[in-house]
């Protein structure tokens, strides 16, 4: 099959081999899938991750239960054990022996074909087209942080970040009405928001002043959590949604002295992504820079990391 490999460069292989699903998995034929923040990490090192990378996508089902058989999915990216005291206390996302599609111990979506857990997959109405469903599992994370803080209409928010993730997030935590500001470095997405009726502002313009309730940090930069620091009050809340292959430098006397809670935030909830998707409730559509062929997955990723790119979605010739 095709597929796209990081072996400490990315490079196209046009006859990788097919995977073998394991007993319990579905093998998936790959349909769509889109470059993330943390995809571009990884071709930079982060989580020293071998093999095929990628871990937002929508497939059709080829091998697996007879319920799945030819539907089309998306898919939870831990593969769990479901043995362990993480998985049996219900924390299944942490459990100790997972992988993770893409990221951990396991092949991605950048290819033809990849095989998970049938469990981890979900089916996707008629009415939800693939390059909206490609989107589910941004969307899901953007929704876990609605499951660990609490959001009202008085409450100050500033979200940190922009960008590819950062523009879902923005559109999650606008729907609960509260105060939210987001501050972004490019002009284009903050007008992506500003139609939108969300208020934003220019990194360079922001002014730490130490008030906001909840500061979200989804830059994917160092620096995204030092300034969120400078942002949040006393007894506030930070939220990381970043992961960025370099180091982080932070002062915690303050956060210490401030009593500042830190809260990480990873993956979320499938159905819930699904079903705003299908009602419309966050639009994707401004976010799709372009599409490519797999084929040409070095010269998308390129493009991805461009400033002006937001997602580039890279589609199977079969």
């Amino acid at each position: 099959m095709q597929a796209l490999v990081f072996d400490g460069h990315l490079r196209f292989d046009p006859s990788h081999p097919d995977p073998t699903p394991q007993p319990a998995e579905a093998l998936l034929a790959v349909r769509l899938a889109g470059i993330c923040a943390t995809d571009l990490e990884i071709a930079r090192g982060y989580m020293g991750f071998r093999g095929i990378p990628g871990h937002e996508f929508v497939a059709k089902v080829l091998e697996g239960p007879p319920a799945l058989k030819a539907k089309r999915v998306v898919a939870e990216i831990n593969c769990v054990c479901r043995e362990c005291d993480m998985c049996t206390a219900g924390l299944s996302t942490h459990c100790r022996r997972r992988t993770v599609v893409g990221i951990l111990g396991r092949n991605g979506a950048f290819a033809e074909k990849l095989a998970v857990p049938a469990a981890n997959c979900h089916p996707i109405p008629d009415t939800l087209p693939d390059e909206h469903a490609v989107f589910v599992e941004p969307v899901a994370a953007a929704l876990q942080i609605l499951r660990q803080v609490r959001i009202e209409p008085r409450t100050k928010v500033t979200l940190l970040g922009t960008g590819r993730l950062g523009l879902l997030i923005a559109q999650v935590i606008a729907r609960t009405r509260c105060q939210l500001t987001c501050i972004g470095r490019n002009p284009r997405t903050l007008e992506i928001l500003d139609r939108k009726g969300i208020r934003t502002q220019l990194l360079a313009d922001a002014q730490p002043r130490e008030d906001q309730d909840i500061v979200i940090d989804s830059t994917g930069s160092p620096e995204g959590l030092p300034l969120a620091a400078r942002l949040v009050r006393p007894r506030g809340t930070i939220v990381l949604k970043t992961t960025c292959a370099a180091p982080i430098t932070l002062d915690l006397a303050p956060i210490v002295i401030n009593e500042v809670s830190i809260v990480g935030s990873r993956c979320g909830p499938f159905p819930e992504a699904i079903a705003a998707l299908a009602r419309e409730e966050i639009d994707v559509t401004p976010l799709i820079t372009a599409t490519l062929p797999l084929s040409q997955g070095v010269k998308a990723f390129e493009q991805a990391a461009q400033p002006q790119s937001i997602k580039v979605l890279l589609k199977t010739e079969v």
